[in-house]
C-alpha cells in the first residue's frame, strides 16, 4: 500500500474550505474559471504500440465502495502507456459518463511540473538552484524580511524556505481571491506581501508544506524569463510533451457537461461545481496547483520522469532529474515529489493533490520502471480513500502482468 505521508498536500487556504457546498463555495469568489481551456484533443494513441488495456472493471467496485462520482486511471510501464480505465459520471446525478480522454484537476500534482519547468530554466542559465530571494527580488530590498534574504530556489521547492502555509494574514487571501490585475500581478502581490512577514519556520531547517513557496518560485521564473508562468508551462512542458489537453483551472465550460465537474463536499450535500468563481484556487498560487489535463496526457509527463531516471529523457539532463528526485538529508520531500523506499517496489516517488473538489495521486516505482495515476472528481475523505484503494489495486494489476513479481 502506498504511503499517505504526502496526502495532506494541496490543502486549499482556510477561507477556501467548503463547509456548506455550493452556497459557501460561491461566496469565496475564488476560481480559475475556464479562461485557460485548451481545445479537446483527439485520442493520440501511439501507432507503434498496442492500445492500452481497459482496466475499468477493476475500478467500479472501488468507486461504489466510496461513493465517488468517477474514477480514472493510467498505468505506465517500461516507457509505454499500458492501461487506462474510467468509470462513473462527470457530474453527480447526471447521466454523462466519464471517458479516458476527460480532463481532471491535478491540484498539487502541479508542483512537480512547476519544478521541472524551473529545472529547465536552471539548465538554460536563467536561474540557479542557489539563486536567493535577495537576488531574485532586488526591488524588495527594503521590505523583505531578513529571514528570507538567503532562501534559495531549491529550498522553496523542497518546502524548506520558511514560507507560511496560511495566507489569510493581513487579508491577503481575500485580496488574491478578487483576482485584481493579471495573474502575474497577483503573484507579485503574493510574493511582496509574504516576503515582508517573518518566516513561519527557520529557513533551511524544517519541512513546512507551503503553496506560497511554489507561487514565489513561479515569480522567480517569471522575472528570469519575462514570461508568465502559464506561458512557460505551455511552451516548455505541455507543447514539447504533446499534452494538448493541459490547461489551468477547473476544466470544462459552464452549462455544458463536456468535462467532469469537481464536487464540493458539505456536511449534508455533495454538490457539483460549475467552472467559474469558486471552482478553483486563484491564479496567484497557480504554480502550486491549478493544472488540469487528461490521464493520458498526465502520463506523458510521468513518462518523462521515468525516462529521466534512466538517463534517457531529452527534456532535461540526467543530473537535473537526479536533483528533482532527491530529498535533502534526513528529508522525504524532493522537488515536487515525496520520496520513499518500499520493501516491495524499491525507491518510489509519490504525490497527492486536491483543491477540496478533486483528488489525484501519482505513484512512480523508479526501480521497477512503472507508474500508476489515479483521479477522482471529488475531494475530502471519499476522494482520498478511493484514490488510495485504486493505487493499491493498480499495483496489484502491474504485479499480475509481470512474471516473477508476486510476493515482492
Amino acid at each position: 500500500m502506498p504511503s499517505n505521508s504526502h496526502s495532506r498536500i494541496a490543502r486549499r487556504q482556510p477561507l477556501q474550505l467548503v463547509a456548506f457546498a455550493a452556497v459557501v463555495a460561491a461566496l469565496t469568489g475564488c476560481a480559475s474559471g475556464h479562461e485557460h481551456q485548451a481545445p479537446r484533443p483527439r485520442p493520440n494513441a501511439e501507432s507503434a504500440a498496442p492500445p492500452p488495456a481497459d482496466i475499468s472493471d477493476r475500478l467500479e467496485p472501488i468507486r461504489q465502495k466510496h461513493s465517488v462520482p468517477a474514477l480514472a486511471v493510467a498505468v505506465i510501464q517500461k516507457d509505454r502507456l499500458v492501461a487506462l480505465g474510467a468509470v462513473g459520471v462527470r457530474k453527480h446525478a447526471s447521466p454523462e459518463t466519464v471517458t479516458t480522454a476527460d480532463r481532471f484537476h491535478l491540484g498539487s500534482d502541479t508542483k512537480a511540473m512547476t519544478a521541472t519547468m524551473l529545472a529547465m530554466l536552471v539548465e538554460q542559465g536563467r536561474l540557479r538552484w542557489d539563486t536567493t530571494l535577495a537576488e531574485a527580488f532586488p526591488d524588495l530590498r527594503e521590505t523583505m524580511h531578513p529571514d528570507y534574504r538567503a532562501v534559495t530556489l531549491e529550498q522553496l521547492l523542497q518546502h524548506r524556505g520558511g514560507t507560511p502555509a496560511d495566507l489569510t494574514r493581513d487579508g491577503l487571501w481575500a485580496r488574491l481571491c478578487k483576482r485584481e490585475g493579471t495573474p502575474r500581478e497577483q503573484r507579485e502581490l503574493l510574493a511582496k506581501t509574504v516576503l515582508s512577514w517573518p518566516s513561519a519556520k527557520p529557513p533551511g531547517t524544517e519541512f513546512l508544506y507551503s503553496n506560497a513557496g511554489y507561487a514565489i518560485a513561479g515569480v522567480m521564473a517569471e522575472r528570469a524569463s519575462g514570461e508568465a508562468w502559464e506561458d512557460l508551462m505551455r511552451q516548455m512542458l505541455f507543447e514539447p510533451l504533446g499534452m494538448a489537453s493541459a490547461g489551468f483551472g477547473a476544466p470544462g465550460m459552464p452549462g455544458v457537461i463536456d468535462e467532469p465537474r469537481g464536487h464540493a463536499v458539505g456536511w449534508l450535500l455533495t454538490t457539483p461545481m460549475e467552472p467559474g468563481p469558486a471552482a478553483d484556487n486563484p491564479p496567484a498560487i497557480g504554480p502550486a496547483g491549478i493544472v488540469h489535463c487528461s490521464l493520458p496526457d498526465w502520463a506523458k509527463f510521468i513518462r518523462a520522469h521515468l525516462r529521466g531516471e534512466r538517463g534517457g529523457s531529452g527534456l532535461l539532463k540526467p543530473e537535473s532529474f537526479v536533483r528533482l528526485h532527491t530529498p535533502p538529508p534526513s528529508g522525504d520531500y524532493a522537488l515536487g515529489w515525496g520520496v520513499m523506499e518500499s520493501a516491495a517496489e524499491g525507491r518510489c516517488l509519490s504525490h497527492a493533490g486536491s483543491n477540496t473538489m478533486w483528488f489525484v495521486r501519482a505513484w512512480l516505482a523508479l526501480d521497477r520502471d512503472y507508474a500508476v495515476l489515479v483521479a477522482t472528481n471529488i475531494g475530502g475523505t471519499a476522494g482520498e480513500r478511493a484514490t488510495g484503494d485504486a493505487i493499491s489495486e493498480l499495483i496489484r494489476w502491474v504485479r499480475e502482468q509481470t512474471p516473477g513479481s508476486a510476493g515482492r
